[in-house]
């Protein structure tokens, strides 16, 4: 995976705790958004984790980019409080996860693994932001728009407890065996769930489903 922060001494601790984990290694190293999208070019990690607020092309545009032009790369954004506005960018830019710098380091590794898998993934202080947001007309709810449905109404019973387990930031996969599925019919399953409630990605979709008070029984298989 990529490291980007313009900050040496976060990306000398982020790599540190990376390296606690042998299923990560760590392939490149960025001060700047312009550097990580060409190391992304470069070594083609299965992750970018990167800075918001990085000098010249920051991250949130290095994410876009990514995003566009090397889909086969997940992005996961660094964010601190008070970068609520940011966070609403990003999710428009199509970030696959969210984390805080002061997050417990298990919450880093989680994430990273989530989003390697397919999975989307939202450190749970940066989801309550987002749902806070959308429940005040902040600059979150512009970003994922308006749920103003009850989920019960348009999603199935499957729908809900594979929607819950997204918000947990599963794979498909990962779905499958929770649910006892094939992972080809969760992906038809994850499909029907953006199409319903229009939103355009697992993030999203993840956010709805925090919301709606969903993801603490994502974690016991929706039951």
């Amino acid at each position: 995976m990529l490291v980007a922060d313009d900050e040496a001494l976060v990306r000398a601790a982020v790599r540190a705790i990376l390296a606690r984990d042998p299923g990560i290694e760590v392939v490149a190293e960025a001060r700047d958004g312009q550097e990580a999208v060409d190391a992304v070019r470069e070594h083609r990690p299965d992750v970018a984790l990167l800075d918001i607020q990085m000098p010249g092309l920051d991250g949130i545009a290095a994410a876009e980019r990514i995003h566009r032009e090397l889909p086969g790369t997940a992005v996961v954004m660094l964010t601190t409080f008070g970068e609520d506005d940011f966070i609403a960018r990003a999710l428009r830019g199509g970030a696959d996860g969210f984390l805080l710098k002061a997050d417990d380091p298990r919450e880093l590794l989680a994430g990273v693994h989530a989003v390697a898998g397919g999975g989307a993934y939202l450190s749970p202080k940066v989801a309550a932001r987002v749902v806070a947001g959308l429940r005040t007309g902040g600059p979150d709810a512009a970003a994922v728009g308006p749920q103003t449905e009850p989920l019960a109404e348009r999603l199935t019973e499957r729908e809900h407890a594979v929607l819950s387990l997204v918000g947990c930031g599963l794979s498909n996969a990962e779905i499958g065996r929770r649910l006892f599925l094939v992972e080809g019919t969760v992906k038809a399953h994850v499909s029907a769930i953006l199409a319903k409630l229009g939103v355009r990605n697992r993030v999203e979709a993840a956010i709805a489903a925090y919301e709606a008070g969903l993801v603490g029984r994502g974690r016991d298989g929706g039951r």
